[in-house]
């Protein structure tokens, strides 16, 4: 059996990294609030956000298996002139870098609170976290994260994410199931765009949620690895990871839309207001039984960990790109950016440590970055190095419109960033 037949009947590859990357606590946090504070009436932007997902991460891939190179060393290969090369390199750096620091904390944060909640006050680690002062999951969650990424093998690192992501699939949908939908309204919303007053911050939060740059470094790095050049057919590497993309994402979405229903049950229309996730994991107990609070939480603490592994991969695939350096998982400064990340969010999350300046600092970067990198993406997908493999019309077409919804997004993130101050 070719190499290439066997990539075509993997059902998921590195588009599973993204849906890991994307189905975080941030998401679960932004979806619970639309669910809760407008029912079922935001899930059409949740498939925008698929739409635009998709769009660009066929791009991102179709670069990384054309090149046989990541966004980062593309991006030092499409930018030649100094005055413009060294500021947009040292934004990304300052973006992914830097800002996926400060989101380490919310991600592994996040695992545990939805490991707390699954064991409950009675377990030892709890015991020892009141003994000490110190978030004892936190550490414990980080050092995973750090075990998986250390042994530097593509193939455990895609594995680990699919089963996180097959677990966050079967807890949140599982939550959904058990919290009774209204179909009908839930199908209503999905086809009939609406706007209700005050929802358009959480109209363009559940596409930021979605929609990132770090993505698509880590998507054209990752297909780059999993099809490289030369070592496989282009044409056959495009269609499997165009079929991986056309699973894997929408896959994603589904989570989304079940965090919303289950919001939407336990919330819409009654006096309850939703404050954090553990107060909806909480709720559910009286509403629709144990089963749904525990499927919460399982997929809570799976979806914290899935991003705790990503977003310190995807700086890792940033940095060394820009730097020239190989995109090697045990490459000296792959692995110290990774690692660098990852203790910064264990810091930050166990000695409940809140980074709101660096945070602040990263919403800045990321809202300038993110249209930034689109455009870029799209200067890159009509490059002459990729020969019959750039951009049709069609493509530039959907890319300009989800490059306008970055800029939405960028505003979005500015606002915000500047509104703590």
């Amino acid at each position: 059996m070719s190499t290439v037949a066997t990539h075509k009947k993997t059902l998921f590859g590195p588009a599973t990294l993204v849906t890991a990357a994307f189905i975080g606590p941030g998401t679960v946090i932004t979806a619970s609030l639309a669910g809760a504070n407008y029912g079922y009436a935001l899930v059409w932007a949740l498939l925008f956000s698929v739409f635009a997902t998709m769009v660009l991460q066929e791009m991102a891939a179709r670069l990384g298996i054309v090149t046989g190179r990541g966004l980062g060393e593309n991006l030092r290969e499409l930018v030649q002139q100094p005055l413009l090369r060294w500021p947009l390199l040292l934004l990304v750096v300052v973006a992914i870098v830097v800002g996926n620091a400060a989101y380490q904390g919310g991600n592994i944060s996040g695992a545990a609170l939805g490991a707390e909640a699954l064991f409950a006050d009675n377990s030892v680690i709890y015991t020892w976290g009141i003994a000490t002062g110190v978030n004892l999951w936190a550490l414990l969650l980080g050092a995973l994260a750090a075990l998986i990424l250390w042994f530097g093998q593509y193939k455990l690192i895609e594995r680990s994410l699919i089963i996180l992501v097959l677990l966050m699939s079967l807890a949140f949908i599982g939550t959904m199931v058990l919290t009774q939908p209204n179909l009908l309204a839930l199908l209503q919303g999905a086809l009939w765009p609406t706007m209700p007053d005050g929802a358009v911050l959480t109209v363009v939060a559940l596409v930021g949620t979605t929609v990132v740059p770090y993505s698509l470094f880590l998507h054209a790095a990752a297909a780059a690895q999993k099809w490289p050049r030369h070592g496989i057919d282009t044409k056959e590497a495009l269609h499997a990871a165009r079929q991986d993309i056309a699973i894997a994402i929408p896959l994603g979405g589904l989570i989304s839309i079940a965090i919303v229903s289950t919001a939407a049950s336990a919330f819409f229309g009654s006096k309850l207001q939703l404050d954090n996730v553990a107060q909806l994991a909480q709720a559910l107990t009286p509403l629709f039984g144990s089963a749904a609070t525990w499927c919460l939480a399982l997929g809570l603490m799976a979806a914290g960990l899935s991003s705790a592994i990503t977003a310190p991969l995807a700086a890792a695939y940033a940095l060394a790109g820009i730097l020239g350096k190989p995109l090697n998982l045990k490459q000296p400064v792959f692995r110290l950016t990774w690692l660098f990340i990852i203790i910064c969010g264990v810091v930050l999350s166990s000695l409940g440590i809140k980074p709101v300046s660096i945070i602040w600092f990263a919403q800045v970067a990321n809202g300038i970055l993110l249209p930034i990198i689109c455009l870029c993406l799209l200067l890159a997908m009509n490059h002459a190095v990729l020969g019959q493999y750039k951009n049709n019309r069609k493509q530039n077409i959907l890319g300009l419109l989800v490059l306008l919804v970055s800029l939405l997004l960028s505003w979005r993130s500015l606002a915000l960033a500047f509104a703590l101050l």
